[in-house]
């Protein structure tokens, strides 16, 4: 139990850094810019999906935790969340590199990850923008960061931003660390070795199941993953769909901070249907 609270308790602290510096651009975007910068920064989002799909490859899921605040305050638009959010792989670029992986191997896994992401991200933007001009809806009629420090009823500082950045720190880190807590529990009742029997036990199923595991969380999902693929227990296509599903703790935060549960709800399946339809397609290609 001990070993389970301290491996919740180190995840956590590894995203105070991203979730700080995430606040502090969010505080400063609220109280320092003004609306016609603002607007500058939102439009300049058209090209998101791409530095997404590249950024959210990086080791831990840092990135995917800030996009979620970021999405939040409508800083970053929906196909560069998903982009971000796809292209994440939490722990699964270190342990293939710890385990003397192939190169061939992990540049293929990033770079079908990062076209997928990139790719879907660009075409839910496309959409998005066609579905709000035709619907004359406009970005005024969304969560704004103002309407989102008022429902976070953070009293904001205007003249101390980090002060205010820090607060909100502070608020998320406990609750993401309370939940890796209760995640990592249940992990630890159920079994990382019952969740891979599972798996195995349902070869014609296994990127539907593998893109579940994705979703759960916290790192034990593509831990469970990178080891099966690279035990040759499960396929190219079923570890791609569990990590393209996969975000770290991303959906965590968006359902904290992100009010719109319908709309969080519809990002969840999106990721997942993306990502099981994918690993298909590449294994029945393979």
């Amino acid at each position: 139990m001990l070993d389970i609270i301290l491996d919740a308790v180190i995840d956590s602290i590894k995203l105070l850094p991203f979730l700080f510096v995430t606040y502090l651009l969010m505080e400063y975007l609220e109280h320092k810019m003004s609306e016609k910068t603002k607007n500058v920064v939102k439009k300049s989002g058209k090209w998101g999906p791409v530095l997404g799909g590249f950024l959210g490859i990086v080791p831990q899921c840092g990135f995917s935790a800030a996009a979620a605040n970021l999405y939040a305050g409508r800083i970053i638009t929906l196909g560069t969340l998903i982009a971000i959010f796809l292209s994440t792989s939490d722990e699964m670029l270190p342990i293939l590199i710890s385990e003397a992986a192939p190169l061939t191997t992990i540049m293929s896994i990033l770079a079908i990850k990062v076209l997928i992401a990139i790719v879907m991200g660009l075409v839910i933007d496309f959409s998005v923008a066609q579905y709000r001009k035709k619907k004359n809806k406009s970005l005024q009629e969304e969560q704004t960061i103002d309407v989102l420090c008022e429902k976070e009823h953070c009293h904001c500082n205007e003249k101390n931003i980090v002060k205010s950045a820090i607060h909100h720190t502070i608020h998320i880190f406990l609750f993401i660390l309370v939940i890796s807590i209760i995640m990592n529990i249940i992990i630890f009742i159920i079994g990382r070795d019952n969740i891979s029997h599972f798996i195995l036990n349902t070869p014609i199923l296994g990127p539907m199941i593998a893109g579940i595991v994705g979703l759960i969380p916290n790192c034990a999902g593509s831990v469970i993953l990178t080891q099966l693929y690279l035990q040759n227990l499960i396929s190219f296509g079923s570890i791609l769909a569990g990590l393209l599903a996969g975000n770290g703790i991303g959906l965590l935060i968006l359902f904290r901070i992100n009010k719109n549960v319908k709309e969080n709800l519809k990002i969840l399946l999106m990721l997942y249907v993306i990502g099981v339809v994918c690993g298909i397609i590449i294994d029945v290609i393979m």
